[in-house]
């Protein structure tokens, strides 16, 4: 079918959604993370979203200081909002049912406190994907790297299990292989073990990989985000500023910003990019002693 005009197909109009230049902004922006992690069909069904300018976002999610300058399509980070989190830790569940890792393994844990009050407070605490990563520095072979968009990895072929990278990072985040993964592999055969999705062995170090394997080159989410019946996990790209949780779609520096999203420890200069949420008026990490 021919357009209006005479000339072109029908795929070539134009098309009016009724949208204001910077929701249209927005909307290509939704749409090329979405693009981007295989879920382009969500676009359709999501909603146009309130509008900020991206240069006044929260502090730290900006295009040249989370590598946007690096050319790169994606710079991906995750974002927890805690409001949402009731410690199910169903997150964690499928983060080892994913991974193969042993019942005695996780690759995330959930702080979970009580207040004065006897009010109970959860927190979700995996690897922060830090732009200034202290494990990276102290490898001695260089299993640890960081990818062009942002994802610490360790290369289990490399790993020596130094245990070095444990003792660096302030947020606990790395765990010792002590014992032989489980022997299903969750990957489509051929599947052989990369950075991205390691086959975790006997005497190396593991730790959250974000998924990499799924980003963005599948229709799924990190195993995390697409567990969290509340939807409290959001995987984020600093560049498009859009972030997704499987069920809604955000612009990723309102989001930040009107949830007066905070970093774990940031006073350490590690620069992480994970942000969360506090919305219950929890003091993110919990009280200073006595969480396990």
């Amino acid at each position: 079918m021919t357009s209006p005009s005479g000339s072109g197909t029908r795929e070539d109009w134009p098309v009016d959604l009724g949208l204001t230049p910077a929701e249209e902004e927005l909307d290509m922006s939704r749409r090329n993370l979405l693009r981007g992690l295989g879920l382009a069909g969500i676009a359709a069904a999501a909603g146009t979203l309130g509008l900020i300018s991206y240069r006044d976002e929260a502090e730290a999610a900006t295009v040249a200081g989370a590598g946007g300058a690096s050319g790169e399509e994606h710079q991906w980070c995750r974002v927890v909002d805690l409001r949402a989190c009731k410690g199910e830790r169903k997150c964690v569940s499928a983060c080892q049912v994913r991974h193969g890792l042993s019942p005695d393994q996780t690759w995330m844990r959930t702080l979970s406190w009580h207040d004065e009050a006897g009010n109970e407070f959860f927190m979700p605490v995996m690897c922060q994907m830090c732009q200034d990563p202290p494990c990276l520095k102290v490898c001695p072979v260089s299993a640890t790297t960081k990818s062009d968009q942002g994802v610490i990895l360790v290369d289990q072929d490399i790993c020596i299990g130094s245990r070095a990278c444990m003792a660096a990072c302030p947020y606990e985040a790395r765990y010792f292989n002590w014992s032989e993964p489980t022997p299903t592999h969750k990957m489509p055969a051929p599947s052989p073990n990369t950075p991205e999705f390691p086959s975790n062995q006997l005497g190396t170090v593991g730790k959250c990989v974000l998924c990499a394997d799924r980003i963005p080159y599948s229709s799924d989410l990190p195993a995390c985000v697409e567990a969290c019946p509340r939807g409290a996990h959001f995987i984020g790209d600093l560049v498009t500023d859009v972030a997704v949780n499987g069920q809604s779609t955000v612009r990723l520096s309102t989001f930040l910003r009107e949830g007066n999203a905070v970093r774990f420890k940031e006073e350490l200069g590690t620069n992480p990019r994970c942000y969360y949420i506090p919305g219950n008026g929890q003091p993110v990490g919990g009280p200073l002693v006595g969480v396990k």
